[in-house]
């Protein structure tokens, strides 16, 4: 929640790629969680985002059980 819950939360990129339409953004917080973001783009907007995190690395930062 911790990460999650400021709006003006920082990600610091880490990696982009691109081939055609797609582009990948790899990022982290400045606090190290870590996660990635996939973008489909046509006619330069942004058809289709999934991203994902790093939740290991999430709960143990907050001392939060490990499902």
């Amino acid at each position: 929640e911790q990460d999650f819950s400021f709006p003006e939360m920082v990600c610091i990129v880490e990696n982009i790629f691109e081939d055609g339409q797609w582009a990948i953004l790899e990022w982290r917080a400045p606090l190290g969680l870590r996660g990635c973001g996939f973008f489909q783009i046509v006619n330069n907007k942004i058809i289709f985002q999934r991203g994902y995190w790093d939740k290991l690395s999430f709960l143990k930062q907050h001392n939060l059980p490990i499902e």
